[in-house]
């Protein structure tokens, strides 16, 4: 209870990922303040803060919690079975695109595993994963804004997902093989809200090509984007996991040099030697093949292999 107040930063939260009310965390923080003889909490705000004693048992905490998990992934190592249940997170894109075959995968080889996917961004997946409430994220982020990953968690690349512009038929670079994002630079644009990694890297490059981006429209789903470039009133830049049919007057180009983010799993170290952590990286990897991303009329695709141990077969190649 205290490492759930301690992670979350409040009661509320805390009682949000326990599944319990705000009031049964109050109960037991001041039943433990009374075992502990010792002030645990104290309001800061709206909200509470840890004492110095209730940091310290809070680290004490976490360190315990790690320890137990361990214990427990030994023990089911040792069983060997693939049980239990696993809690998965991934972006928007990478459920869409990746995790239904690797999930309906996983429920056929393993049947005593159950399996739940939530949506969710890596700012929301890691912080949630840290502190126990998800088992795996999938998260996503660019060579020139890498993501800072807390200690205590483990990774595993999985695949390199380019990104094409998707222009109106009518354009005139719309039959182009490739162009440079710089081309576009004064284009209206077609993006994801301010503040989301896809949205940050377009304005970034623009910016580094020495123009301001007029991002005219917003949108968070694929299809709505394509729907606003079909009827002429921008362009944008489209991954190619997961990727939608598109309407006829849209025309999908390669950028050159080719944006490009990196898709990886994260699990916490503690849980790494859990069967069921095993069998379903695997099995993610064995789904990262060039069929995971929708083809591109017109155009040869490849996906990038992302190395793993030496030694270790490689479960996909990149496309000829």
């Amino acid at each position: 209870m205290l490492h759930a107040v301690s992670t979350t930063g409040s009661v509320v939260g805390a009682a949000r990922i326990l599944h319990v009310t705000t009031s049964a965390v109050s109960q037991q923080m001041a039943r433990l303040e009374l075992e502990i003889g010792q002030r645990l909490v104290e309001r800061h705000g709206r909200g509470v803060r840890l004492t110095e004693a209730g940091a310290l048992l809070a680290r004490h905490s976490g360190e315990l919690l790690s320890h137990v998990e361990r214990v427990e992934a030994s023990l089911a190592e040792h069983r060997g079975a693939v049980t239990g249940t696993l809690a998965i997170a991934a972006f928007a894109t990478a459920a869409r695109g990746l995790l239904p075959n690797a999930l309906l995968d996983l429920r056929l080889r393993y049947p005593d595993l159950s399996v739940s996917l939530s949506e969710q961004e890596p700012h929301e997946a890691i912080p949630a994963l840290s502190r126990g409430g998800l088992d795996i994220a999938i998260v996503q982020d660019w060579a020139d804004d890498v993501l800072t990953l807390p200690e205590g968690l483990s990774r595993q690349d999985l695949l390199d997902d380019t990104f094409d512009v998707a222009l109106p038929a009518d354009h005139p670079l719309a039959e182009q093989n490739s162009i440079a994002i710089k081309d576009l630079a004064d284009n209206d644009w077609i993006s994801w809200s301010s503040g989301q990694i896809c949205h940050d890297w377009l304005v970034r490059t623009l910016r580094s090509q020495g123009a301001q981006p007029r991002v005219v429209h917003t949108a968070s789903e694929h299809s709505t984007q394509l729907a606003l470039v079909a009827a002429g009133l921008g362009a944008a830049v489209i991954p190619r996991l997961g990727r939608e049919p598109a309407p006829p007057s849209v025309r999908f180009v390669q950028v050159d040099p080719p944006p490009t983010r990196r898709i990886f799993g994260l699990w916490r170290d503690g849980a790494a030697a859990r069967p069921a952590i095993a069998a379903t990286v695997e099995t993610l990897q064995q789904h990262c093949t060039p069929s995971a991303i929708m083809a591109t009329p017109g155009q040869q695709e490849t996906v990038t292999p992302v190395m793993r141990e030496p030694g270790v077969r490689l479960p996909w190649a990149t496309r000829p």
